[in-house]
């Protein structure tokens, strides 16, 4: 098959699918599954996030793993998660190359995700943008991530129009990409294709980051294509389906990063990543976590024999 382009795809397990599990995963095992990813091909990871180990002490060792993985595979891209400007400052001591600084759309989930009011937490945003900025070169790329960006299980609907006025802001305030996040899974395919085309128009073709979609009612993939009908060259995903927002009821597993690569390789799109071996990986979190669930067709069903005719 004729390749179509390139697609980034960012494994966040290591932040928003261990931020949901109830054990706390050892240092050690969290460096053997990234290093299984890394060995799969993939080139983004999401390892942690810089929040109080009093309210996620599966993230209290953040920056030892920012410091392990960057000294282990300095190809790879680290970025982490930081509410505010403490967390960034953190962040960037530790050697993150990017930093994730989350927003919600909605207003109930802001205050019960970083206890601010959605337009408090803009204002942060400007806060730690302001301050990477000043770093000069070799400073961090600064994302903004807007979550519930397609609905929310407290509030109910996020107008189209509230996420790309928030957008526009954070553009406005120095953000290098704006991710768009489907925290609940509620989205439907024509909604992301609305919404794409909206905030794209409003910040940038270049400015849009990636698509970050969970699977609660099973779109997760479909809502991918509709993303990559409207142009999205960038997704996350988790591996083993991982994941969720522990502020946000209802919310469960990212798209499993397996069946994300199955679906893009199978379209003809590059991603640098071995299925097979990100299948492998899965190993370590059955060992690690074995009490949990780990989800993913392609695991469940195996690479059919077609797969490898289609991408060879």
């Amino acid at each position: 098959m004729k390749k179509r382009g390139t697609v980034s795809v960012r494994e966040v397990g290591p932040r928003d699918g261990l931020q949901m599990v109830k054990e706390v995963m050892p240092t050690e095992s969290k460096l053997r599954w990234i290093s299984a990813v890394v060995r799969a091909g993939v080139r983004q990871i999401e390892v942690g996030s810089f929040v109080p180990a009093t309210i996620l002490p599966q993230m209290a060792d953040t920056a030892i793993v920012v410091q392990r993985v960057r000294h282990s595979h300095p190809k790879l891209y680290a970025s982490v998660l930081a509410p505010n400007l403490r967390g960034a400052q953190d962040a960037v001591a530790a050697g993150a190359q990017s930093i994730i600084v989350p927003i919600s759309a909605s207003e109930a989930h802001s205050r019960a995700n970083v206890r601010r009011s959605r337009e408090e937490q803009v204002l942060q945003f400007g806060k730690v943008a302001e301050w990477i900025h000043s770093l000069g070169s070799g400073k961090p790329q600064i994302e903004a991530a807007v979550s519930t960006a397609f609905g929310c299980s407290m509030q109910g609907s996020v107008p189209e129009e509230e996420v790309v006025r928030i957008t526009g802001q954070l553009a406005h305030l120095g953000a290098d990409i704006v991710t768009l996040a489907d925290t609940l899974g509620y989205a439907t395919p024509s909604q992301v294709r609305g919404l794409v085309r909206a905030v794209r128009s409003e910040i940038g073709v270049d400015r849009f980051g990636a698509l970050h979609l969970h699977d609660t009612l099973g779109t997760a993939l479909a809502n991918v294509a509709a993303g990559l009908e409207e142009g999205v060259r960038a997704f996350d995903g988790a591996l083993g389906g991982l994941g969720g927002c522990p502020f946000a009821p209802g919310s469960v597993g990212n798209v499993a990063t397996e069946d994300l690569i199955y679906l893009l390789e199978s379209e003809g799109y590059d991603t640098g990543i071995d299925l097979e071996r990100l299948l492998e990986a899965r190993a370590v979190l059955r060992e690690v976590l074995p009490n949990e669930r780990l989800h993913g067709r392609v695991a469940a069903a195996g690479v059919p024999p077609t797969f490898r005719l289609l991408v060879d």
